[in-house]
């Protein structure tokens, strides 16, 4: 009898199962037909996920031939190992850097909703693209860590866009993620209208790894992620600080990165 009544019991609860399951599958259906998933960029219904073939076609993913420094494009492939003239004349104290996309007007609504917005569907996608761009990176680091914000502008701001990339990078990449490895120790001008002597002379001593977080960084191989690379002066304030504390090395991935419309190679 006690038997029977266990199978009865099992049979019960398997009926439930099964049921829930299909109450949850027919709410995401009734769900995806009243709110039909949008591109990411223009908003505009789209099957699938991502980016809308008119969005998809104006974006401008970067793709060898570039500086195998720096990750800049260039125009002609001039062969393997050669670099650009920035990496040539300022070398940077990271390793490499690579960037999805170039930073123009496709890239930038996609930043800026990011960024300002609170758009944080946005960066799984961003993400996506971004591992794509620095699988070689990705393949041989330890560890991930976002630039921080100082915690007056993170206030502001509710989150920090790096911190949200480089947690979208860590569940598809696999590599863990240290997002207090690295602090802004003060709250810096907003970048944007500064010549490059500015950019640096402003982020200069921002960063520093903190005496809790220096065991977590110590000889390890760090990915260092950012939404956007312009003159590449606070991911370079952030690559000293984390080698001042023991990292091994440190490479830069980013969404999107300021390129100039000609970029010989030397």
């Amino acid at each position: 009898m006690a038997h029977l009544i266990n199978r009865s019991l099992a049979n019960s609860r398997s009926v439930a199962r099964a049921c829930a399951a299909a109450l949850a599958s027919a709410a995401r259906l009734a769900l995806d037909v009243a709110l039909p998933t949008l591109c990411v960029a223009c908003r505009e219904p789209v099957a699938g996920e991502g980016v809308c073939a008119a969005c998809w076609a104006r974006l401008s993913f970067i793709a060898p031939p570039f500086c195998e420094r720096l990750g800049i494009p260039f125009v002609y492939d001039p062969g393997p190992g050669l670099l650009s003239m920035e990496a040539i004349a300022a070398p940077p104290s990271y390793r490499r850097a690579r960037a999805a996309l170039r930073y123009d007007d496709a890239a930038k609504p996609l930043v800026h909703g990011l960024k300002y917005q609170d758009r944080t569907d946005l960066a799984p996608t961003m993400g996506r693209w971004m591992v794509r761009a620095g699988r070689e990176l990705l393949a041989e680091a330890d560890l991930l860590v976002p630039v921080p914000l100082h915690w007056r502008r993170g206030f502001s701001r509710r989150f920090n866009q790096s911190g949200a990339l480089a947690a979208a990078v860590s569940r598809i990449s696999g590599v863990p993620m240290a997002p207090l490895a690295l602090a802004r120790l003060k709250p810096t001008r907003q970048q944007v209208g500064l010549s490059r002597g500015e950019r640096a002379k402003n982020v200069q001593g921002a960063f520093k790894v903190l005496p809790g977080q220096k065991a977590a960084v110590a000889g390890r191989r760090i990915v260092l992620v950012d939404d956007v690379l312009t003159s590449g002066a606070t991911v370079d304030s952030c690559a000293r600080a984390l080698l001042r504390a023991g990292a091994a090395e440190v490479d830069v991935l980013v969404f999107a990165r300021v390129v100039d419309s000609f970029r010989p190679p030397i």
